[in-house]
């Protein structure tokens, strides 16, 4: 069933949030209970409530309340989309510490995409998806000109496929290549068909952090730039959190807080996908690595101090289905798509099947007892999947023994 936008978010959410029954472990715990305070009659939570929400021992509290807000915002209703991941080269100039994707030039498994092979990895999946999401190594010799090749061609024989791609590091790499402004190179992408940005890159918003696991990328202040380069150009993005390597509580609350003002000045995020460092095959001994309970708390806070940017994604793709499910009573809502192919996470260790039906994630979001509703990649379309239900009940089998 088709839905429209006032249907399904709520611009007055913070009255709704009023009137909504609070539940006894946010009502019985004095911070989560000052936050909710905070959202419903002042608007915004500060950087000291961030950091009480990360420490709280009471993780319910946290979970409770932010899957409160996320109810007040979108109802029951959880996101996804049919998507693919083409990645189009792993080749890369770069060695950050965390990235198990990553080859030299010289490498056995090196790989870089022309238009055809790039073609042919979508072809397949043609019919059934709306988006193709590539991002890729920076290139020793690429320049936006095979991106614009690539682009162009997907669009010229698949007109109804969202082309999200390139990183914000990408963007800066082939803007340098190509001796054009991040302004330029965005409009001549976005004229060959580019339609928005992944949030693929920020790890975590503190130049300190990023020269220990990522030195010679982007610079907190590049990142926030070009996103905000893209949403002046009517470039819409997604934004990212990379978490349990070497940053602090604090690092995490304050990244939160640059994409907030960011937002505020921009407006063009669309999504916020915070999801953990995945430590196998990589190079950062000294990373802390994140829990379930971690991941879920970081879910969770990023729906509380994130008032301005809409949704919240728990990617499965790196956390796994069985967290991504729990997550959505959690705060989040959106679990991303159907991928059909991805590398990046699981070159670092993730296990998620990649041959999810849309189906299949209907059925877990209705099992956490949540509404499917399939999105486009601009948020802009959604209808809502119903399912036959599943007959569950078993027979048990009969057995005849002869009693003598």
């Amino acid at each position: 069933m088709p839905l429209d936008d006032d249907a399904v978010s709520n611009s007055d959410w913070r009255g709704r949030l009023s009137t909504m029954d609070i539940p006894l472990a946010v009502s019985t715990d004095n911070v989560t209970l000052d936050c909710l305070e905070t959202l419903i009659y002042e608007g915004r939570l500060t950087f000291e409530q961030g950091v009480k929400l990360m420490i709280n021992p009471s993780l319910n509290s946290v979970t409770s309340l932010a899957d409160m807000v996320k109810k007040a915002r979108f109802h029951d209703y959880v996101f996804f989309n049919d998507n693919l991941h083409v990645n189009s080269t792993n080749v890369c100039v770069l060695a950050c510490r965390f990235c198990a994707f990553r080859k030299g030039p010289r490498h056995p498994d090196a790989y870089s995409l022309d238009v055809d092979q790039y073609l042919e990895r979508v072809r397949p999946y043609s019919s059934r998806i709306d988006e193709v999401h590539t991002v890729g190594g920076l290139h020793p010799t690429w320049t936006v000109a095979e991106y614009c090749e690539l682009f162009s061609n997907l669009k010229d024989e698949f007109p109804h496929i969202h082309i999200k791609a390139l990183t914000a590091v990408e963007i800066k790499h082939l803007s340098i290549r190509s001796s054009l402004s991040f302004s330029e190179t965005l409009s001549r992408l976005s004229e060959a068909g580019l339609n928005s940005l992944p949030g693929g890159g920020a790890e975590i918003l503190v130049d300190s952090v990023r020269d220990r696991i990522c030195m010679g990328k982007e610079s907190s202040d590049e990142y926030l730039d070009i996103h905000g380069v893209a949403h002046s150009l009517g470039i819409p993005t997604n934004c990212t959190m990379l978490f349990g390597t070497v940053e602090s509580v604090e690092d995490r609350i304050n990244h939160l807080l640059r994409l907030r003002e960011q937002q505020d000045a921009t407006s063009g995020f669309q999504c916020f996908v915070p999801y953990p460092f995945l430590p196998d095959k990589t190079r950062l001994p000294e990373a802390q690595l994140a829990t379930g309970q971690e991941i879920i708390r970081m879910i969770s806070v990023s729906r509380l101090m994130l008032d301005n940017i809409p949704h919240i994604k728990a990617y499965r793709m790196n956390i796994g289905d069985k967290l991504a499910s729990y997550a959505i009573n959690c705060g989040a809502d959106d679990v991303d798509g159907t991928v059909g192919h991805e590398e990046i996470m699981h070159e670092a260790g993730s296990k998620t099947s990649l041959t999810t039906s849309s189906e299949q994630l209907a059925r877990m979001v209705i099992s956490s007892g949540a509404t499917p509703v399939k999105r486009n990649s601009s948020y802009s379309q959604f209808e809502i999947i119903s399912l036959p239900e599943e007959n569950s009940s078993q027979v048990l089998p009969v057995i005849t023994v002869e009693v003598p």
